[in-house]
Formats: C-alpha cells, sequence, structure tokens
C-alpha cells in the first residue's frame, strides 16, 4: 500500500447544548471553507488521495476501458418534448463533454435534426451545462437555463429555435440548487411565468436561496411581476414547479414544502385578473398533477398510501375536495401519471422495476401494455394534445424513447434511442430479497456474467440511496460493465425511504424511522455474504448524497460491514446540516434538532458524531464538491479528520475533492475522472486483480 504522509489537524473544542444533553465536537473550523487553514487543509487532503489513486498499478489501464466506454461516439436523448410541431430532446454524444438541445421535424428519423443551443460551443471548458429547458408554444423560442461549474445556479436565456439567436435579456437566478427551477409559458409564446430566488446581497444573507417566488416576465420587456411571494410567506423552503395547459387556458405550479415534503397546487388562468388560488392545501396529500383535456388529474396518497388518480375540471372555485376518483389505490404504487386528451397513463412501481396501464377519463382500463421484464419507465411526458411519450431501459438494454397517441392501440418505437459501444451479452440479472431486521423483505437487484460462481469468491459492490422517495429503478450504466467483465457482481439495494413501495415505503425510512434504511442496507450486505454472492473482505459499499449519509451510517454503526467504502458527497453531521441553505431543505425528510424526538434520533445515527476513538475502520474513499449547493463540502472535511484522528487500522481515509457541484452537470471528463478513481479504489481495496481487455 502507498505509504500516505501525515496531515496535521488542529483540534479546537466546540460545544453546543441541545435539550440538555452537552454536544462537543473539534472540527467546526473546516465549515469555514473561505479561510486559508481551511483551504491548505483541504488542498493537503486532496493531494494526499491524488498521490494514493495516482499510485495505484492498475489505474492506467482502468482509466483507458472507462474512456473506451463512455467516451467513444455514441449517443442517448434525454428530456423529450413539444412545442408547436417541433420536437426537442437534450442529447448527449460522446467525446463532447456536454448535453445539448436539439431540434426535430419528427421522431421517425433523426435526419433533419438540428442544433439549438450548444454548452460545448458556448464554453470550451466543459463546465457550463443545461440544467432544464421549455420551448415556447409555437416552438419558435425556447427558453434554457444555463449554469456553471457545477453550483445550478441557472441563468434563463431565450433563443429563437430557426437560428440559435437569443432574443431576450438574461434572468438570473431562475434556477437554484437547492429550490431547483421551472417555467410555463403564456398560449401567445410572448411572456412566460418563472421561478425566482433572491441573489446575494438583495436579502439578508439568512434568506439567500429561500422563499422562491413565481414572477411573469414579457418578452422585451424589465417590468417584471412578481406573482406568488405573499403566498409562500411562511414557506421558506418552497420548491415551485410550473406547467401550462396545452390549450392555454390555465397555468398551475405545484409546490413543494422542501425536499421529501408535502405539496400545494395552485392554479390561474391565463387570461384576465383572477390571480392564483389554492387548488390543493399541504394536508391533501397531492403529489402530481398533470392536464389532459378539460380536466386536471391528481395522484393523491390520502387514506391511500400506495396512490389513487383523482379527476377534477378546473373552474374558478373547484379545490381537490370536489374530485371524483377515476382510478383508485390498487397492489402497486403509482409513481407518475400523465395524460393526453382523451387517455390517462398511470405508471406503477413494484420494489423498483415499473408497469403501465392505460385509461380513458372515466378511469376504465383499456387494453394492457407489455414491458421488458425488470424494466422502468421514465420521463412519461405529454407531446401536444393527442399523445404522450416515455424512455424505457433495463439494467441490460440502454434507453429507447416510445410515443403512444391516442388514436394508438400500441405505443411505438420512435427513432430516439440511446447507442452504446457496450455489450451487455451474457450480463444476467437477478432480484433477490434481505430480511432486514424488523423482518422487512428488501429487494436487491444482482447483475454478473454469466457463470459467476456463488462460493463467496466473487468481489461485489452494493450500491445504496434510500430517502426522499426516490426509486432506484432499473438503469443502463455502461461504466458498471468493467467491474463486470472483471467478474464482479454489481448490486443494488431498494432501501425503505425510497419510493419503491409507494407512501408507506418512503415514511418507513425517513424522520424518526431513518434508522430502518440503514439496517435495511446492513441486511443486504449479510445477504450477499450468507448466501455466498461474495465474502466480507470482498464486498464494497457506495452511496452519494443522501447515499453518503447511509455509507457514513452502516460505516459507523457496522466498521465491519465491508472492505473498502465510496462515501460521494455526504450528509454527515446531521446535528448541524439544516443550519446550512440545503440542509434546510431537508428538514422534512430528516427532521430537526428543534424537536427533542428527533434531535435524539439524529444524534443516534449522525455518522460524524458516531465515530469512536480506537476503532479499526475500513478504507474510505471520500468525495465533496467545493461548488456544492446541495451538501456543502464541510460535512466530509469534518469526518475524514475524526476518522483519521479516531481508526486504529492502518487503512486510508481519503479526500478526494471536485471543483464542481453536487455532480449535477459534471463534464464527460469529470465523470471518467471519478469512476476511474471509484473503481481503482474497489479493485486495490477489495485485492481484485484488474486484467486489461483484450484488443
Amino acid at each position: 500500500m502507498t505509504e500516505l504522509p501525515a496531515i496535521d489537524t488542529p483540534r479546537e473544542p466546540v460545544s453546543d447544548t441541545y435539550h440538555g444533553v452537552e454536544v462537543v465536537e473539534e472540527y467546526r473550523w473546516l465549515e469555514d471553507k473561505g479561510s486559508a487553514a481551511t483551504r491548505e487543509w483541504t488542498a493537503a487532503q486532496d493531494a494526499r488521495a491524488r498521490a494514493y489513486l495516482d499510485a495505484l498499478p492498475s489505474r492506467d489501464a482502468i482509466r483507458q476501458r472507462f474512456e473506451e466506454i463512455l467516451k467513444v461516439e455514441s449517443t442517448a436523448y434525454d428530456s423529450l418534448s413539444l412545442g408547436g410541431s417541433t420536437y426537442f430532446a437534450l442529447k448527449t454524444q460522446p467525446p463532447l463533454q456536454q448535453a445539448f438541445l436539439v431540434a426535430l421535424d419528427g421522431l421517425e428519423d433523426t435526419a433533419g435534426e438540428r442544433v439549438v443551443v450548444d454548452p460545448n460551443a458556448l464554453d470550451a471548458s466543459g463546465e457550463t451545462t443545461i440544467d432544464w429547458y421549455c420551448p415556447s408554444p409555437d416552438g419558435s423560442l425556447v427558453a434554457i437555463s444555463l449554469s456553471e461549474h457545477g453550483t445550478e445556479d441557472g441563468t434563463v436565456y431565450v433563443y429563437d429555435t430557426a437560428t440559435g439567436e437569443t432574443v431576450d435579456a438574461p434572468l438570473r437566478h431562475v434556477n437554484s440548487g437547492m429550490a431547483g427551477g421551472s417555467l410555463a409559458w403564456r398560449a401567445d409564446s410572448g411572456g412566460f411565468w418563472c421561478t425566482w430566488t433572491a441573489a446575494p446581497g438583495t436579502v439578508p444573507d439568512s434568506d439567500v436561496g429561500f422563499y422562491q417566488e413565481v414572477w411573469f416576465h414579457e418578452l422585451g420587456s424589465s417590468d417584471d411581476r412578481r406573482e406568488l411571494a405573499g403566498v409562500f410567506a411562511e414557506n421558506r423552503i418552497a420548491e415551485n414547479f410550473l406547467s401550462a395547459s396545452p390549450d392555454g387556458r390555465w397555468t398551475m405550479d405545484l409546490v413543494q414544502k422542501g425536499d421529501g415534503g408535502e405539496w400545494q397546487i395552485f392554479a390561474r388562468r391565463q387570461q384576465g385578473d383572477a390571480g392564483w388560488r389554492m387548488v390543493a392545501d399541504l394536508g391533501d396529500a397531492c403529489i402530481r398533477a398533470v392536464f389532459g383535456g378539460e380536466s386536471l388529474f391528481v395522484l393523491s396518497v390520502r387514506d391511500a398510501p400506495r396512490g389513487q388518480v383523482l379527476r377534477l375540471e378546473l373552474d374558478d372555485a373547484v379545490t381537490v375536495a370536489d374530485a371524483t376518483v377515476v382510478v383508485p389505490q390498487g397492489e402497486l404504487a403509482i409513481e407518475e401519471i400523465v395524460a393526453s386528451d382523451a387517455r390517462l397513463w398511470a405508471v406503477d412501481i413494484d420494489g423498483g422495476p415499473s408497469s403501465i396501464r392505460v385509461f380513458d377519463h372515466d378511469g376504465n382500463a383499456l387494453p394492457e401494455l407489455s414491458l421488458p421484464a425488470i424494466s422502468s419507465i421514465d420521463g412519461p411526458c405529454k407531446l401536444g394534445a393527442g399523445a404522450v411519450a416515455w424512455a424505457v431501459e433495463t439494467f441490460v438494454s440502454p434507453r429507447s424513447w416510445w410515443v403512444h397517441a391516442d388514436d394508438d392501440a400500441e405505443p411505438r418505437r420512435t427513432a430516439l434511442g440511446t447507442t452504446t459501444p457496450v455489450d451487455s451479452a451474457g450480463i444476467e440479472v437477478e432480484r433477490v430479497f434481505a430480511t432486514s431486521k424488523d423482518g422487512t423483505q428488501v429487494p436487491i437487484n444482482l447483475l454478473y456474467r454469466s457463470g459467476t460462481s456463488k462460493d463467496g469468491s466473487a468481489p461485489a459492490v452494493l450500491y445504496g440511496y434510500g430517502g426522499f422517495a426516490i426509486s432506484l429503478k432499473p438503469s443502463f450504466a455502461p461504466s458498471r460493465l468493467l467491474w463486470l467483465e472483471q467478474g464482479g457482481v454489481y448490486a443494488v439495494a431498494n432501501l425503505r425511504g425510497g419510493g419503491e413501495y409507494g407512501r408507506e415505503w418512503h415514511d418507513a425510512g425517513r424522520l424518526a424511522a431513518k434508522q430502518n434504511c440503514f439496517d435495511d442496507f446492513a441486511a443486504c450486505a449479510d445477504h450477499l455474504v450468507r448466501t455466498g454472492v461474495t465474502r466480507r473482505d470482498r464486498l464494497g459499499i457506495m452511496g452519494g448524497s443522501n447515499g453518503g449519509l447511509l455509507m457514513g451510517a452502516v460505516l459507523t454503526q457496522r466498521p465491519e460491514i465491508a472492505a473498502a467504502v465510496v462515501c460521494a458527497v455526504p450528509v454527515l453531521d446531521m446535528l448541524r446540516s439544516e443550519l446550512t441553505p440545503n440542509g434546510a431543505f431537508n428538514v422534512t425528510e430528516f427532521g430537526t434538532v428543534r424537536d427533542p424526538e428527533l434531535f435524539r434520533t439524529l444524534y443516534a445515527y449522525s455518522p460524524y458524531h458516531n465515530v469512536l476513538d480506537g476503532t479499526a475502520y475500513p478504507p474510505v474513499l471520500f468525495t465533496a464538491g467545493e461548488f456544492d449547493t446541495r451538501v456543502e463540502a464541510h460535512h466530509a472535511k469534518k469526518t475524514v479528520a475524526r476518522l483519521q484522528a479516531a481508526t486504529s487500522s492502518d487503512q486510508p481515509i481519503l479526500l478526494r475533492m471536485e471543483s464542481g457541484g453536487h455532480g449535477i452537470g459534471q463534464s464527460l471528463d469529470q465523470s471518467v475522472a471519478l469512476v476511474t478513481d471509484y473503481y481503482t479504489f474497489f479493485f486495490d481495496r477489495l485485492h481484485v486483480p484488474y486484467h486489461a481487455k483484450e484488443a
């Protein structure tokens, strides 16, 4: 193992008292990222990690293979939409660094495809990204949020789709890494409603990034109109999702109270001065709403934790209390809904894999649609009044886009497929179940090469997330092939806290029940060892963001559980997280230390506070981004300092820093470098020899 220099980390004890409990920590000074001491310490830690990773003998070969897999010319399409008679999509085409916006006249072929906006041409560094886009109703214009360096601080530019030239002054701070952002056009394509967050220096520092508002912008005018500010006077952590009805009569705003919190629905007529009115309040438990013909369809989990679809006819007085149930709760959880003028589609989820049902607007079931086994449906969207589209992929087959029109019995495949140099033939997918501490059955998806033995000899990587009702659905990731072709097993755990089985599954892994998520993951790791998929000394575990919290909790509660840990952009100090801007948005998921019971829960599992001196911790690779607006880098920095001081083992505790953010908008080169470090670390610490693939 590469000899690593020790880094002197000063200890400066600071104490806080929560509900009579004194909590002492020694590394709070690392929260000040602007101080010379923190910058010097961070640079030294990153250099230490680089020295270790760059010296590993297999790194160059692994990077070369990742470049063959990820940087060879291929295509992928995402975020499909329709404006007028023009289709739009974000296209990824390595070796270009970022996705770019294209326009198409049809979906049957891509021969006439034209580039509208290309961040790769705007910024040669590859660090400008499209956050999202929204075409005008007539398709002549498109509004695009662009941000730099992974900050997600998005500025909206309006482009002429024919010329690719900007036609309006830029609007700043429309998108943020905390509250996100969205936009909805007026029917005449002359203006739009958009989100806006106050800029630093215009409000008290404590309010920067909060109280997201909705404004109306008239093209060519600087006299923007604030419309939805007073409604959110008490909703400091509002996140707004705007949309417009295809007939141009209504604009809708779905407002979530923080990440993972409850929702409100507001609507307004586009014409007239009636203004916004509430259609559903937080207690109505409405989590989705879509326009379809003259109706509004709402997905509600009130008294129906797996979801039911409500229908209401919008007018100036109707609320969700006036709605009728058109699709009652079924055996599976409804994850998404989308509607056309005549049909309604419900995307169901069963522990990870998807299925889809079709109804008329009265809820009468139409013929079933078939999907590949263990597949997922993503990005369901309306294409005008009479058709919808969605993407389908599996663990072994890349994404393809399908369109289902009102007059078609079956959906038809479009030309917008994903091409890849990866050959997944011979890769098997198996779903098994682990028994958690309380008896709950937790799904695990196993990917491995045909013929891989289950005698414990195969190395394995177990990945998990478990939070914010986010479901880990079957997805095609070419980067996994390198691990699989070397005889490794890749496992994906569907933990409580996610949305894989609906509202109850989410609730069973958040707030006071968060420990269930960690117990589920530990049970999955134990299951892989007990059933011979791998051995403890051949098991690596990995997670990022909320999944980084998962890694930290499992690492501190069960330090012997795995032989190597990758903990990416993690949340680790659960007592002070809510004092940071995005941490406040997470209170609805994690809870607050202001509540005595939730404080005890948070303190009991907070990874930073549960590192114990003299414990033999396994090797850990932490990553963090200096411009991360979702999880501040000091979570990783403080925990690295604590682990390095506490561990009794000689295993490396590494901090790899990025100049970017949370990983959103990462360039292709940054992605290649990151996965190279992840897997080089696993190959080294799990003692797996890397055999270069023959040409």
